[in-house]
């Protein structure tokens, strides 16, 4: 069977935890999870695309058109609860041209599975990891037995009505194929700090132990892959497409301290020339492990410091003190790892005076970078389920069924106006981002023009801009710096994989 995969641009949301223009400039990531499915694809004997119209700047129209010579037997797209409206309206154009089957899967369907499959251009859903299921389903169709019952973790429409499947099966994150980068335009990714190209990001794990009250991935189980697996995966990276910088996206990368050292052990073995980032907390860290860490390629860590009041930590259930955060900080600049500090603006009893002791936190920190996001009720999590009781109804539910609008969503949690949030949000970038200090060192520190292009139009933005949200609803939303010949043949080379 054709299986094509494709990945849709999408516009700036009002409910975004981020403000616009730091989404805007916070990068162009590879499809992951689609590359993932069409390995898997793959590995059983099937011919697979994957069209990031996003990041080829591709509108509906000339994607159909690479559709209809492809001549696919069934499409399948990527469903983010944020992002629902902006991938059915392309799933929509896009079947009616093509009268063929459409699967979806990602995070969204695990929480929304009926809701999702109930719009009538949808036919199948993929609940859990698409391992199991989507070998099953295209047996089933390419077989045209259609005994989807036998297929595990699937929601898919009969007689009218929706049914869902067991998935029974226990997921080995190690029998999981490398994901299909050859079907990536690798050399067109970047995210705001990267220094090398071609980059690239890794899923090592799956899930978080912790138990933050405003994350979605809390409390669910933790399934790492073998030390060996992954750096076959990043070998793989370096040799076959050049890859010299990965982002590894896990929730939390080094809470198994002995699998990160195994890792580490084995780069060291293999001696690739690579840079790597990683997300952490700031307590599963030392100075032994992110001495090791950088002696094998790492370059930057993304904490989740979240707030400067210990206050605010303890209500949303960090269990981290800030004295915790300065010395893990400390230990990173001496060694030469840069910081990240992911932090909450309108968190639970924040105020604008915690608020600004976040933002004076964060200076004295000096990390290299910050991101201020707006707390959000996402689905799954406490303030979820807060919001749920205080307003009696499920905006996000209603929102993948088509009745909900893009709105800003109640804080129940905070005395804060939404209004207040995104100001304050605003605020706490240009104080961090325009101290003389920063920039000056910020320059410094510059490894190639496509780096520099990238600051300096976000910093001018920051600066010149109103937080407008209606600036990007016609455009492709994501800051791209390749340039229109880069884009243009990134498109031939896959055009010309479909005619050859």
């Amino acid at each position: 069977m054709k299986l094509a995969l494709v990945f849709n641009p999408f516009k700036y949301k009002v409910h975004e935890e981020n403000v616009r223009i730091g989404q805007k400039y916070f990068g162009l990531f590879p499809p992951l999870s689609l590359a993932w499915v069409a390995a898997i694809a793959e590995q059983a004997g099937h011919e697979v695309i994957i069209i990031d119209a996003r990041t080829l700047q591709l509108s509906q129209q000339e994607t159909l058109r690479l559709l209809q010579i492809f001549k696919p037997d069934i499409m399948g797209f990527m469903m983010t609860t944020y992002m629902f409206p902006d991938t059915l309206e392309w799933i929509k154009f896009l079947k009616k041209q093509i009268n063929v089957p459409v699967m979806v899967g990602g995070y969204n369907l695990r929480v929304y599975p009926e809701e999702s499959i109930s719009h009538l251009e949808i036919d199948f859903g993929i609940i859990e990891h698409a391992y199991y299921t989507v070998p099953a389903l295209l047996k089933e169709i390419q077989n045209k037995t259609n005994n989807f019952a036998n297929v595990p973790g699937l929601v898919y429409k009969k007689d009218g009505k929706i049914i869902k499947t067991d998935h029974p099966q226990a997921i080995d994150f190690d029998l999981f194929p490398k994901p299909a980068r050859h079907l990536l335009p690798n050399e067109l990714y970047a995210e705001f700090p990267t220094e090398r190209r071609n980059f690239s990001v890794m899923v090592t794990s799956l899930g978080c132990p912790f138990k933050c009250n405003f994350c979605e991935a809390g409390k669910s189980p933790f399934n790492p892959r073998s030390a060996e697996n992954v750096v076959q995966e990043i070998e793989e990276c370096y040799d076959k497409y050049g890859i010299k910088e990965i982002d590894i996206f896990d929730y939390e990368f080094t809470g198994n301290r002995k699998r990160v050292l195994d890792i580490c052990a084995l780069l060291k073995q293999k001696n690739i020339d690579i840079i790597w980032a990683c997300r952490s907390r700031i307590d599963t860290v030392d100075p032994e492990l992110l001495a090791i860490m950088y002696k094998t390629g790492c370059r930057r860590i993304y904490f989740g410091i979240e707030s400067g009041s210990q206050e605010i930590l303890d209500i949303v259930n960090k269990k981290q003190t800030l004295a915790q955060v300065v010395e893990t900080i400390s230990w990173c600049k001496k060694i030469g790892i840069k910081t990240l500090g992911f932090f909450l603006i309108g968190a639970p009893n924040d105020t604008e005076e915690t608020i600004k002791e976040t933002v004076k936190f964060a200076k004295s920190l000096d990390l290299d970078y910050v991101q201020f996001s707006k707390c959000l009720a996402k689905p799954l999590t406490s303030l979820w389920q807060e919001l749920v009781a205080k307003t009696k109804k499920d905006y996000w539910k209603d929102w993948i069924l088509g009745k909900e609008v893009d709105r800003q969503l109640e804080r129940p949690w905070t005395s804060l106006t939404n209004e207040q949030i995104d100001k304050l949000a605003k605020q706490a970038y240009l104080s961090y981002y325009v101290r003389p200090k920063f920039l000056i060192k910020a320059l410094l520190e510059l490894k190639s023009f496509k780096e520099f292009k990238r600051k300096l139009f976000a910093l001018f933005e920051m600066i010149f801009t109103q937080e407008d949200r209606s600036k990007d609803d016609k455009k492709f939303y994501a800051f791209n710096e390749n340039s229109r010949n880069d884009i243009a043949k990134a498109r031939k080379k896959l055009e010309d994989s479909l005619t050859s």
